[in-house]
């Protein structure tokens, strides 16, 4: 999601459900040409007080604006206009501790039919689009239709939250119950500066868009930071559009896993089993997944690997994948494996990822052959 030295215009979904004078907020005159809008059917839920009535938030409103030279009555009409969601706090406040995590239960929720058949018809579309971003990135056009379709089901579900309320929601209200609550907020207060940035140099309403609760956006469901950095125009229209280029999306997803390091041929993951005799498990977690063993020691520690994972020459990880009640299993995570966490800090989110996405191939596989 960088590139941010491309010039970028952005044509956003955008919502008719604004607050008071939000749909006649101006921009500054010095910024770059207006951008047209695409109404979309469903209105944001805005349930709370408006942001306006907030000294911190106007405090943080003037921050923002001197901070990146922006119109400072601009930045505060778009964050006074913005609505406290306490249903976005709730979203993001971890289970409780002890709730056991369950891989069998999450990765359902992702590789099922309705999204197998869609990322099938995803990838029937887009294929020579896949293949040219494969060819020039070095990532897997499976990882790329895996990432978009755990994020949005290629586009169906690409969030009913107005960006504003949610990055203005979690950047001067985060749940301060949560175990990184100070970090968490200041991470939001980044995004929604990003956020306001990106919108005031496109002339796009800021309260006008759509996103997850989190304030992620479009089909591959970037951060305001990982679209500014990473997001490029994969079609050579002249602007980048990760809601309704298909073309910019694979382009961007691919491209954000490159700027973090994705090895060409690597394999995600290997078997493991382990040997009772010489486990040490103690040692072969507390890594957690940054992948840290080569393989003879990895072995040595009575992770057992088969001949192909024997030969794999750089460090490895063993990735955990909690079962509930059930027994856990075990996988050996390469390089590669630890950048996809780098999309969505979760070794459950990045397995979901490749097995969607190898469900999907097998699929379109399958039509082929049957077309044949």
């Amino acid at each position: 999601m960088k590139f941010s030295s491309l010039p970028i215009a952005i044509i956003f979904i955008a919502s008719c459900a604004l607050s008071a004078g939000a749909s006649t907020q101006k921009h500054p005159k010095s910024h770059a040409k207006k951008v047209s809008y695409t109404k979309v059917r469903k209105e944001p839920a805005r349930t709370g007080p408006l942001y306006a009535t907030r000294p911190d938030a106007m405090q943080l409103a003037d921050d923002i604006a001197q901070k990146r030279n922006l119109d400072r009555t601009w930045v505060r009409e778009a964050v006074g206009q913005s609505c406290y969601l306490a249903g976005i706090a709730k979203a993001v406040t971890p289970p409780p501790v002890g709730v056991p995590k369950n891989w069998a239960l999450y990765r359902s929720r992702f590789i099922e039919p309705v999204r197998v058949r869609a990322g099938v018809k995803f990838w029937q579309a887009n294929a020579e689009v896949l293949q040219r971003a494969q060819d020039e990135t070095g990532v897997p056009a499976e990882i790329i239709v895996g990432i978009v379709g755990v994020e949005s089901i290629y586009g169906q579900q690409t969030g009913t939250y107005r960006v504003m309320d949610a990055l203005t929601t979690l950047a001067l209200d985060f749940p301060p119950a949560h175990p990184r609550a100070s970090a968490r907020s200041a991470f939001f207060r980044a995004e929604l500066e990003e956020f306001l940035a990106l919108t005031a140099r496109t002339r796009t309403n800021p309260l006008a868009l759509l996103g997850s609760y989190a304030g992620a956006m479009g089909m591959p469901q970037f951060m305001p930071s990982s679209w500014v950095k990473y997001a490029i125009d994969f079609d050579s229209d002249g602007r980048v559009d990760l809601f309704n280029s298909s073309a910019d999306v694979i382009g961007s997803v691919a491209n954000y896993f490159k700027s973090f390091g994705w090895k060409s041929g690597m394999p995600t993951h290997y078997a493991v089993q382990f040997d009772p005799q010489t486990l040490d498990m103690a040692a072969l977690m507390t890594p957690d997944i940054l992948p840290t063993f080569v393989a003879e020691a990895f072995s040595a520690k009575g992770a057992l690997l088969d001949a192909q994972a024997q030969q794999h020459a750089g460090p490895l990880a063993l990735v955990e994948l909690q079962n509930g009640d059930a027994p856990p299993q075990y996988v050996a995570g390469t390089e590669n494996f630890y950048v996809i966490t780098r999309y969505n800090w979760s070794s459950y989110y990045a397995m979901a990822v490749i097995e969607l996405g190898r469900e999907v191939a097998a699929a379109r596989n399958s039509v082929v052959d049957v077309q044949k």
